[in-house]
């Protein structure tokens, strides 16, 4: 009998982990910037501890900010995504840039994984994760466009599957080419998917 409640209490303990490590974006946690809100400047540094801000990394028509992880599989699913988004965007005035909110992860961490994965843009280490309460992220990876006035536009994920080949829906790019188009934006908030953020609080 005890053995059969120590199994239970494994399996309880199992389902739990699993639980937190693939998690869906919640709706915007009270006091996070909402849709149409302008992002205030901010600074951070990045993996060789240079500090840089937004106002310097984003692009002239606008700006992604993308939450990472270097342990998260979902995250690490759309590296190569990710890297040919930065490439493209590069080249239209969208700025890509990285952010990396979990407590565990350090510089050195995004540094290697970022050579290891060939992700050239910028990825910022969010010590005390800062940006991510600020913003109001939760999951890796989640994406949030910012138009050129740095307001906020669209958040939530960068496709509807973690698996390349079975892309149906790519709601981060639709709301970039809106952007782009001096149109509004159609679906502002989609629910991200992924590992939750290892909060350091």
């Amino acid at each position: 009998m005890k053995r059969l409640s120590a199994y239970a209490l494994l399996l309880v303990v199992s389902l739990l982990l699993c639980a937190s490590a693939f998690a869906t974006g919640e709706d915007t946690p009270a006091g996070a910037a909402t849709i149409g809100s302008r992002i205030e400047d901010f600074k951070l540094p990045d993996a060789e501890g240079r500090e840089r801000t937004l106002a310097s990394l984003g692009g002239a028509k606008g700006t992604v900010l993308i939450f990472v992880s270097t342990q998260c599989p979902v995250s690490n699913a759309y590296n190569e995504r990710m890297e040919k988004l930065a490439q493209e965007m590069k080249a239209r005035g969208i700025g890509v840039v990285g952010i990396n909110s979990n407590v565990a992860e350090t510089r050195d961490d995004i540094k290697s994984h970022a050579a290891e994965r060939g992700l050239s843009f910028a990825i910022l280490k969010d010590a005390g994760n800062r940006i991510a309460d600020r913003l109001g992220a939760s999951v890796t990876p989640e994406a949030f466009l910012l138009d050129a006035d740095k307001r906020l536009v669209y958040r939530g994920r960068i496709d509807n599957s973690r698996n390349g080949d079975a892309i149906t829906s790519s709601e981060l790019r639709e709301a970039i080419d809106a952007v782009l188009a001096g149109k509004p934006v159609a679906k502002t908030e989609v629910r991200a998917f992924g590992c939750s953020i290892k909060r350091a609080s």
